[in-house]
């Protein structure tokens, strides 16, 4: 099931098109992949937000549907106003159904690492992991169980199982997971007092005020 985006046609390219868009409340967008030449669109930038709005996020599969045909795509690019923040422009990567797509899904840590419960510092190394899977079974995101790393110790990619018709994709073995062993506090010890040290402190002139 993906959610449906109204697009429009758009044959004109440039700043001047795209600016009379934008005042239509409108933005210029570009679908790639497949095996056309790219197509070029217009499409409501509110709508394609509140289509985002799963639990998939920017993973979510849309139906970008125009008078001539629809496609399945995945929103990919895009460009925002500095300013405003506003969205100026949008890509999307057409997709198959039947074809695994590479996709990266927020990391979620659940559970207690034993390291913590030891007074050790947990922190995560990787935020999102790469997978590949059909357009309709990429997850919302990877749970990840912390409980058995010890302090001193972490968790790898290879460790991690892949949720049902999933696959982790990467070329090194690297860490997503890691409890340290917290940083020892420096103790600075007191410095001892010298005889009339005190007193000098407090007033640094006394010795010129003899005689006066």
């Amino acid at each position: 099931m993906s959610n449906v985006l109204t697009a429009q046609p758009r044959t004109e390219k440039g700043k001047g098109p795209a600016r009379r868009l934008r005042q239509k409340g409108l933005i210029p967008a570009v679908v790639y992949g497949g095996k056309a030449t790219p197509t070029h669109l217009a499409v409501d930038p509110k709508a394609l937000m509140l289509a985002l709005e799963t639990p998939n996020k920017f993973n979510t599969l849309l139906t970008l549907k125009t008078d001539a045909a629809e496609k399945h795509v995945l929103f990919k690019d895009w460009a925002v106003d500095p300013v405003s923040r506003e969205l100026l422009h949008a890509d999307f990567l057409e997709v198959a159904l039947d074809k695994p797509v590479k996709v990266s899904v927020p990391v979620v840590t659940t559970g207690r690492a034993d390291g913590v419960a030891a007074g050790g510092i947990m922190s995560i190394a990787a935020h999102e992991i790469v997978l590949e899977a059909l357009p309709t079974k990429i997850p919302a995101k990877i749970e990840v169980d912390v409980t058995p790393i010890k302090i001193g110790s972490s968790l790898h990619i290879s460790e991690l199982k892949a949720p049902e018709g999933c696959k982790f994709k990467y070329s090194t073995d690297y860490v997503v997971v890691f409890v340290s062993v917290p940083e020892k506090e420096e103790v600075v010890a007191p410095v001892a007092a010298v005889p009339g040290a005190e007193g000098a402190a407090a007033d640094p002139y006394k010795r010129f005020h003899r005689g006066i």
